[in-house]
């Protein structure tokens, strides 16, 4: 998937419809809300969603409009994901298109959108003991980690990212890692930057935490993802997907879809698309596409017949 910096929304005028899930429109308020009005959305979400402050931006609106509370809990993709398949949650933000995939074939999950996206990218200290700026690829940065016992800190949780770094090994020379230089954090992202910069050399970061985080960290972005040119093996895309209320009836589905149809809309994705930490945007929004691909609602190998590549419709 080739990602490239884009500009997205340049305006928005004021009362625009908050998106196809049939949010309000600008100037309706809370009380036209029927059903929903002071009730609570429960979110289980990525760390790298709530720790960046995106989410801050994204809810005020929202609870402003339908007069609402959003729970949010902040988790590991795995973990999050768990959540959504014990019921407690209502609506579930995660950047694992396979976790995401099992969810939906499982019954637990509908209505999946493609949100927006970023990369993962390699860090470490400023000398680049392992030499992985000089590497092919992050393949290569990795095998060179490995091969200089380099301290590598691991997510270790199931996250996303843990899910996209055992990817990644898997590719290498080295398969399965482990040893003294491999550390398993069993941590959320800001915790195993904070332990990368103490006490280890790199970890696999994705570049909104990292951003976010930088200004206190001693740590420099040795392999880039493809939001600054680098491999395809490190774009980080997001989805959120509705918890099924026919196998789960206690969820608010009404307010989940309603939260769906906000983030996803103009308004929403253009609060992403601005979203900037000392002027480095964290986020580059993706629910709007010239090119719809169905692919975004449904797991990645199913198929509507006669039609392979999907139209969107």
């Amino acid at each position: 998937m080739a990602i490239q910096r884009r500009s997205f929304i340049a305006t928005i005028g004021s009362g625009l419809a908050a998106g196809a899930a049939g949010c309000l429109g600008g100037d309706e308020t809370a009380e036209d809300a029927p059903g929903v009005a002071g009730e609570t959305l429960t979110l289980t979400t990525t760390t790298s969603t709530y720790d960046t402050g995106l989410l801050d931006d994204l809810h005020v609106p929202f609870q402003n409009r339908y007069g609402v509370t959003i729970d949010t809990i902040p988790e590991g993709t795995g973990a999050a994901l768990q959540i959504g398949r014990r019921g407690d949650a209502d609506v579930v933000m995660v950047h694992a298109r396979p976790l995401e995939d099992e969810f939906i074939e499982d019954g637990h999950g509908v209505n999946r959108r493609d949100l927006m996206f970023n990369d993962f990218v390699i860090v470490g200290p400023a000398d680049d003991p392992a030499g992985t700026a000089d590497a092919d690829d992050v393949i290569g940065a990795l095998e060179s980690i490995a091969e200089t016992d380099s301290t590598f800190v691991s997510r270790g949780d199931n996250s996303g990212t843990h899910t996209k770094e055992l990817e990644l090994w898997e590719e290498t020379d080295v398969g399965e890692p482990g040893g003294e230089w491999y550390l398993d954090a069993g941590q959320g992202m800001s915790s195993v930057l904070s332990m990368t910069n103490q006490q280890g050399d790199y970890t696999l970061t994705d570049r909104g935490t990292y951003l976010s985080m930088r200004a206190d960290l001693d740590l420099e972005i040795h392999v880039q993802g493809p939001v600054e040119g680098g491999s395809d093996h490190l774009a980080n895309p997001y989805g959120i997907v509705a918890v099924n209320p026919a196998v789960h009836e206690n969820v608010n589905y009404e307010l989940a879809m309603a939260y769906i149809g906000f983030i996803t809309s103009l308004e929403g994705q253009s609060i992403i698309e601005e979203y900037t930490v000392d002027d480095e945007q964290l986020f580059y929004p993706e629910a709007l596409s010239e090119e719809p691909n169905f692919e975004q609602y449904v797991p990645a190998e199913w198929r509507v017949s006669g039609n392979d590549a999907g139209d969107g419709s």
